[in-house]
């Protein structure tokens, strides 16, 4: 067992590396069923019994919802690709991502990353494996020429909700539209009105500047910009933009 301090990447830091890469073409694999691959120990199985309709069972591969599970499982698939010298690749868990300028080059990465998993003892569905393509997503984030946006499905679900109507239904709105906040220019400036009704002290109140930022901010989110890595040089001008308000700098 590998030790809990094998931290699971930040999902933001491999966005940066993967952008940098500013890569033509990529594939992804996703390994099936990665935590039902990795046996228990025998004296590991009792901490995990439980009782169903009256009879003990227990586990005897690394259970789902367990709350080192993740941790254990990437831990594990990180020293198998270490050990067989894998290509470049980004893996977060069970997800892993490989580049290149040609679809040979991609594909060739893709190939050697699966006989590792496999003779350590993954199982692979060929199905589960895309690419090579120009146009891949990889942690829920569509992928293009080493340009990052949110993807169209994701899009059209958040355009599609209607208005909160209670704290909670608030809350969740903000959870769904935050990862994508980087694409948003004065993202915390639009949401801010939102924020107060999600207060403590606030009661529950959908006024018209809830309802305008609302508005707004779901316009921003179908019209979102790609992101991509910042080019320097000499003959590169880049143009930082920052906006003020009581709560701070944006």
């Amino acid at each position: 067992m590998p030790p809990l301090s094998a931290a699971i990447p930040d999902m933001l830091e491999l966005q940066y590396e993967l952008e940098s890469e500013a890569a033509k073409w990529y594939a992804t694999i996703d390994i099936a069923n990665a935590f039902f691959s990795i046996p228990l120990a025998a004296q590991c199985r009792p901490q995990f019994a439980f009782t169903w309709r009256g009879v003990q069972y227990t586990w005897n591969q690394l259970p789902q919802g367990w709350k080192h599970s993740p941790t254990i499982c990437h831990g594990l698939i990180q020293a198998a690709l270490e050990k067989g010298e894998a290509p470049d690749h980004l893996q977060y868990i069970d997800d892993i991502i490989v580049w290149g300028n040609t679809p040979g080059e991609v594909f060739e990465k893709g190939e050697k990353i699966i006989r590792i998993l496999l003779k350590a003892g993954f199982a692979i569905k060929r199905s589960k494996v895309k690419g090579p393509a120009q146009e891949m997503q990889f942690l829920g984030v569509k992928w293009q020429d080493g340009r990052h946006q949110i993807p169209t499905e994701i899009i059209n679900k958040i355009t599609a909700l209607s208005p909160p109507t209670n704290k909670k239904e608030t809350q969740a709105f903000l959870g769904a539209i935050g990862f994508w906040r980087m694409h948003i220019p004065e993202y915390r400036q639009i949401v801010s009105p939102l924020y107060l009704v999600t207060c403590k002290k606030n009661d529950f109140h959908w006024g018209p500047e809830q309802q305008q930022a609302f508005v707004q901010i779901k316009q921003e989110i179908a019209h979102a910009v790609a992101l991509v890595p910042v080019r320097t040089g000499p003959d590169v001008k880049n143009v930082l933009y920052s906006a003020a308000e009581k709560n701070g700098l944006s």
